[in-house]
């Protein structure tokens, strides 16, 4: 079956909308209760610890429970069930009018649950267990008519993957949006680095853990450090006792695991950290896997997506958007960072929810919405738009919504496109003689990370001194460290960068010397890049420990706002040397000796259209998306010193450098 593009001008895209638009126009079949709550339920565990539970029910105008049974729908979560955008708002007060029970919990050893000390992020081991407990719960109620689904992101995402590794016998669909499946390789650690956004992850947990919530000196050094989190990241490496997270000692040690253990430790095997392993013990029903290209997940998205729609029997549905980790959520946006995708990217809880509800009505109510028929994949192909310019100053990057039947695509084609010692990338390999580019990687004036996919990594405001923090929402002091969004390659103000810099003279990252530029002609004809990203590598150094990075670019044409042009990142990625046959054991270089390394990028979907360019930018650093190779050799995350490195990437010849996008054909 060809793709099928959706957009306003396509009457196709209706099937998508078609059952709420129906059900909104006959309002008398349309359920429409009160709520009625029950707050902090203890709801026992198997092992004794009960775990604190709201229970939103249909209400009559008395504002009394309605007798019956319900299905329901159960999040879980680690940010505080009475959240009220998140939680309340988002699912209690959307699902409960249409004839839906709500349950919404603390995790074990968080909010109000029993179980203090349990807490280790998300390296815990009885999240699948609990899940289970709860759900035979909540289908064993007297409100309950026996169909139970799941939602939540993120973290809500991943409790609802290890709930299902034990197949509750009351399970029935799920709505997975965002979620980690493996620590390893993409949340915590990528390419043999630390992905330092876990790093601020850890305050945001660490703020309101039960461990500390009677130590004000605690809560405050926790505080403090996130004020101060510019500064924070650079005092490393991390030890014991030093950095504001030991305050809480299970976090800390979790900080320690997820900063030194570089090689696949039995840590990192953990059902909790790598359930991607499992996915054969998964139980077999309907599921929604949900992410956006800027999201630090699509990869983990799209793979479990793959893996369950060839081993499940039951619809198993993907959707990727131009969402960053919480954009497709809340109020919603058709943008994200510096680029306008248009108004067909927006979706928020308002569209979100008409999609959620036409799944849960389907599987846990019996009626027929039509989603048996839906596409089994649905991506946003970004790119199309004119380049103009609004008033918020974002490029109109433009994009739309297509239909497929599998990921990743069996049509795309894995085109090399070989970088040229003149800085050119050409999808005709170069016949000419050996050649090369090197640079110089300093440690301490790491290449600074404009933007990225990155989530939880959040500076906090500073208030007033005399404002006092307890009346001001944790979440409203938030600044995201590096913003979680496509911005031109350029530094500004919200940049962090060296200790000896400043950002008053912004540079623009093409021309820093340590930056290795590699980029097409302006195009002749449109190219679409979709699916995941390769980039084969032939390197050396004159150190037996370095990294090298890469980063896809969509590089538009010059303009008044831009003279240089917009240079759009869409992907990148991070391949440290001495992990680069593998994670099973450390394998330094021989200075000077070349070496094929390769760097896995996140997939993307983008139209590189006429007149643009696509770049590659290889170099040795992305700070702070990732952490700085000190180029020693030294254990991970132990190093004293730092030394400098000369890299070297070999072009043509032998060693042709390229890298493979998947380009799909034109029609």
């Amino acid at each position: 079956m060809s793709p099928q593009m959706y957009g306003a001008s396509n009457p196709n895209f209706s099937k998508y909308d078609q059952y709420n638009s129906i059900r909104s126009m006959n309002n008398s079949q349309e359920p429409n209760y009160g709520i009625v709550a029950s707050q902090n339920v203890m709801i026992p565990m198997r092992d004794g610890v009960r775990l604190a539970t709201d229970i939103y029910r249909p209400a009559d105008e008395s504002g009394n429970a309605v007798e019956g049974r319900f299905p329901v729908i159960i999040g879980r979560t680690s940010y505080d069930k009475s959240n009220p955008a998140i939680w309340i708002d988002a699912v209690a007060k959307a699902f409960v009018p249409r004839g839906y029970v709500v349950v919404l919990q603390d995790l074990r050893g968080r909010g109000f649950s029993e179980g203090t000390g349990d807490y280790f992020h998300t390296a815990n081991q009885n999240e699948g267990l609990d899940g289970y407990d709860t759900i035979e719960w909540a289908a064993a109620q007297s409100w309950s008519s026996g169909k139970v689904g799941m939602v939540g992101a993120s973290h809500g995402g991943i409790v609802q993957n290890m709930a299902s590794l034990y197949r509750p016998p009351h399970l029935a669909a799920l709505w997975v949006d965002v979620a980690p499946t493996n620590a390893f390789r993409w949340e915590v650690r990528q390419g043999g680095a630390m992905a330092l956004h876990m790093y601020g992850a850890l305050y945001l947990h660490g703020y309101d853990s039960q461990e500390i919530a009677d130590d004000s000196a605690a809560i405050e050094r926790i505080e403090r450090g996130a004020e101060r989190l510019s500064e924070e990241v650079w005092n490393q490496p991390f030890k014991e006792g030093e950095t504001p997270i030991s305050v809480v000692p299970n976090l800390e040690k979790v900080l320690m695991h997820y900063y030194r253990d570089g090689v696949y430790t039995d840590f990192w095997k953990q059902e909790s950290l790598n359930h991607a392993q499992h996915y054969d013990r998964m139980a077999d029903i309907p599921a929604v896997y949900s992410s956006g290209w800027y999201d630090p997940f699509a990869a983990e998205t799209s793979e479990q997506f793959a893996h369950m729609a060839a081993k499940n029997s039951t619809p198993q549905r993907l959707i990727l958007g131009p969402w960053n980790h919480v954009s497709m959520r809340g109020k919603g946006a058709s943008f994200v960072g510096d680029v306008e995708f248009g108004a067909e990217a927006e979706w928020g809880d308002k569209v979100l929810n008409a999609e959620r509800f036409r799944w849960f009505d389907r599987w846990l109510k019996g009626i027929e919405t039509g989603v048996e028929d839906d596409d089994p994949v649905r991506i946003f192909v970004m790119g199309g738009g004119d380049g103009s310019f609004d008033s918020a100053g974002r490029v109109a990057h433009g994009g739309g919504w297509r239909a497929e039947q599998e990921w990743p695509l069996a049509r795309a084609v894995n085109t090399p496109f070989y970088m040229t010692s003149e800085g050119g990338l050409s999808s005709v390999e170069q016949n000419n003689s050996d050649s090369s580019v090197s640079w110089v990687h300093d440690p301490d004036n790491p290449v600074p990370s404009i933007s990225g996919n990155v989530t939880g990594f959040y500076e906090w405001i500073v208030l007033p001194e005399d404002l006092d923090s307890a009346y001001v929402p944790q979440r409203a002091r938030m600044r995201s460290l590096i913003p979680d969004g496509p911005l031109h390659q350029k530094e500004r103000e919200s940049t962090v960068v060296a200790k000896d810099r400043s950002t008053d003279t912004p540079v623009l990252l093409a021309d820093r010397a340590d930056v290795n530029v590699f980029q097409t002609e302006a195009l002749d004809e449109d190219v679409e890049v979709t699916g995941p990203i390769m980039v084969n590598l032939w390197v050396s150094s004159d150190a037996v420990d370095t990294d090298f990075t890469a980063k896809l670019i969509d590089v538009h044409p010059p303009s008044a706002e831009y003279p240089e042009g917009f240079h759009l990142p869409l992907e990148d990625s991070i391949q440290r040397a001495r992990f680069r046959e593998g994670y099973e054991e450390e394998k330094f270089m021989n200075p000077g000796e070349v070496y094929d390394l390769q760097i896995e990028l996140p997939p993307v979907s983008n139209l590189f259209v006429k007149g643009h360019r696509i770049r590659i930018d290889i170099s040795s650093s992305n700070f702070p998306r990732f952490d700085v190779n000190p180029n020693t050799g030294e254990p991970i995350g132990q190093h004293t010193k730092t030394q400098e490195a000369t890299n070297t990437v070999y072009i043509g010849g032998r060693n042709a450098s390229h890298v493979v996008l998947p380009v799909v054909p034109s029609d």
